[in-house]
């Protein structure tokens, strides 16, 4: 620990906070961000948004009787402050390692964590749920959610807030606004207006001109609510909560605790009150100890050095699959100028900020909006243009239904570039990309690809920008590729064909996607075992290389196919292939290797891999059961 924090090392637990002096509570702030930034330094994370809470963590955990009173972190990436507050700072070190806390809030691993999140805009709807189901059951705790500004731009926080408007259920949301402030920078009147309003002695008031309001005729009744609107929205900026049906305070200086504490207590209070928004504005990456500008405060970091503030990066001569792709597309726009990009708030994320930078008039950003981003695709792609909508494989999942009314039921050729595939490490379930294959190989007519190397994405680029009769997509993983050399351009693959690598006599390995080096590796291993082994790389899951498969089976004892996705994708597309060709009592074994069926836990890549029994020595395993000389549960020391 490189910072003294001698008032922080009293708290093991919001109990032991409300114990101190507010006055106090500036000094715990500072020591809090200190050990939020020293923790971040040795397991890197993320890093800015938690810097932007920490007066508004200490603020709300004195306030609120947490944990009945349920506070809830939206995506919950802000909530390192909290995890250290909440019992767990001896692991906060070990954040985002095997075995070590979770990145994001997790109901398993802390009562203080009522509601897991890792994606955006979930709060406001699990919160009014648990402030109905509280009314229900006639208990009188508080529900808290907080959610940031960026996450304002979903549509499902809005279906909420009107949902809370209409049910005038009392909830409390806070919004953090930490980057597009709504409503004028904060000072010293604006803070007191918030108090204001917040009072009791405001409520009081409002609530007797609302009672005398009600003697009079209808229309003065009429004109003294709108006044009374009006007045209150050119004061604070709130009319468009309020129209929601919540009752707006704010804005506040989040980072000014004196002034955070009493208008909590104020709201928290408000008991005569429905719903409630309090409108905090806070700088993102607050505290920060680097030099260099950054528009994201240093949003996610990984390790670096607390003394030189040198970060730790890794060696490699492989470019990502995210600037591979960034470049192919890139390639692609030069030569067809009906090619546009998509993203859902992500184009630094999935390299469109590049393609920004090169055709500005022709990258959209959505917001984190991915149902919007897909039907907006599905518009451009119906009149003549060829969108491009790259979305992580995980927040793909939030726009199914458009997937597959939008898109796919009116073979709109959309072209789907799913970054961040199979597994992504420290993040863990929540970004696993584990469900694409089996979502979008469902779908009738639906191209689904999958890129083995660096040089296979390239050329799946060009393959989706010529397909224009029907939708497509393209997956990749996290990370480095595998060191290929790239082609100088992308040559369209033939649709539903795949490749074989390495030809043998006994057993094969068919791949589909990122593990075929590792299917390389283990028929090294087999050859040295004397076996004799074919490597295939599928590319397309469908339509299916049924010939490639038909004489895979045809000539091996064993057939195992290698995927890096759930139950039901690639592997289930060629069992279904094999029983409608009778081909499952054709003589060869037939074995799927796919993510297991649970949720994988965060840790790095190598350990998850190992973890799924997806790596070199679990292949070589599987084929050595299915020839029937050892158990699946074969000691891998004896094929090392």
């Amino acid at each position: 620990m490189t910072s003294s924090t001698p008032l922080l090392d009293t708290v093991n637990d919001p109990a032991d906070l409300r114990r101190l002096m507010p006055s106090q509570l500036a000094q715990v702030a500072r020591e809090l961000r200190a050990e939020t930034i020293d923790a971040a330094a040795k397991t890197g994370g993320h890093f800015g948004a938690g810097l932007g809470v920490v007066e508004l963590t200490v603020a709300l955990h004195y306030v609120f009787d947490t944990p009945r009173d349920r506070l809830i972190w939206d995506v919950s990436h802000q909530s390192y402050p909290h995890k250290i507050l909440t019992g767990r700072r001896p692991g906060i070190r070990q954040i985002r390692q095997r075995d070590g806390l979770y990145g994001f809030t997790k109901r398993s691993e802390s009562d203080y964590d009522p509601f897991g999140a890792a994606h955006s805009s979930t709060s406001i709807s699990a919160g009014l749920g648990m402030a109905v189901a509280r009314d229900l059951k006639d208990r009188d705790n508080h529900v808290i959610c907080v959610i940031g500004d960026g996450a304002m731009s979903a549509g499902m926080a809005y279906e909420a807030m009107n949902n809370a408007g209409a049910l005038d259920t009392r909830l409390i949301v806070i919004l953090n606004d930490n980057g597009m402030s709504i409503a004028p920078a904060v000072g010293a009147l604006t803070n007191y207006l918030s108090w204001l309003v917040s009072s009791r002695s405001f409520l009081s008031l409002r609530d007797i001109a609302k009672q005398l309001a009600m003697k009079f005729p209808r229309t003065l009744r009429t004109a003294a609510e709108r006044a009374d609107e009006y007045a209150r929205g050119m004061l604070t900026g709130g009319t468009l909560f309020e129209e929601l049906g919540f009752y707006y305070v704010g804005p506040i200086d989040g980072h000014n605790i004196d002034t955070l504490v009493p208008i909590l207590q104020n709201v928290r209070d408000a008991r005569q009150l429905g719903p409630i928004l309090v409108h905090v504005v806070t700088e993102k990456g607050k505290g920060h100890p680097f030099a260099k500008p950054d528009r994201e405060k240093y949003h996610a970091v990984p390790k670096f050095n607390p003394a030189t503030l040198e970060m730790a990066t890794s060696v490699s001569n492989a470019p990502s699959y995210t600037s591979v792709f960034s470049k192919a597309l890139i390639a692609a726009a030069e030569k067809d100028e009906r090619i546009v990009g998509i993203t859902a708030a992500m184009p630094s994320g999935t390299g469109l900020d590049k393609f920004a930078a090169r055709f500005p008039t022709r990258m959209f950003d959505v917001g984190i909006a991915e149902q919007h981003a897909v039907t907006f695709a599905a518009g451009l792609a119906v009149e003549g243009f060829k969108p491009f909508c790259a979305i992580y494989s995980t927040f793909l999942q939030r726009a199914y239904d458009q997937i597959v009314h939008d898109v796919a039921l009116q073979r709109i050729p959309v072209r789907f570039a799913i970054d961040r595939a199979g597994l992504v490490g420290q993040d863990g379930p929540t970004h696993a990309g584990s469900f694409d294959v089996t979502y979008l190989a469902c779908l009738p007519d639906f191209v689904v690809m999958a890129a083995a190397d660096e040089a296979e994405l390239v050329h799946m680029v060009a393959t989706a920008a010529q397909i224009d009769d029907r939708p497509s997509a393209f997956r990749y993983p996290r990370g480095e590729g595998v060191g290929v050399d790239l082609p100088d351009k992308g040559i369209p693959l033939e649709i539903g064909r795949g490749r074989i690598l390495r030809q043998g006599t006994k057993v094969a390995l068919l791949s589909f996607g990122a593990r075929l080096q590792e299917c390389l590796k283990a028929a090294d291993h087999l050859q040295s075992l004397g076996l004799s082994a074919t490597v295939a790389d599928a590319r397309f899951a469908k339509p299916l290389d049924e010939d490639l498969i038909r004489r895979l089976v045809h000539s091996h004892e064993v057939l195992v196919s290698v995927e890096e996705g759930a139950i039901g994708g690639f592997g289930t597309q060629v069992l279904h292939y094999l029983a409608r060709g009778n081909l499952l009592n054709s003589g060869c074994r037939i074995k799927t290797m796919h993510l297991p069926d649970r949720f994988v836990a965060h840790g790095a890549p190598k350990e998850q891999y190992e973890d799924a029994g997806l790596t070199e020595k679990a292949i070589v395993a599987e084929v050595m059961a299915a020839l029937g000389d050892g158990p699946r549960s074969l000691d891998f020391k004896t094929l090392a």
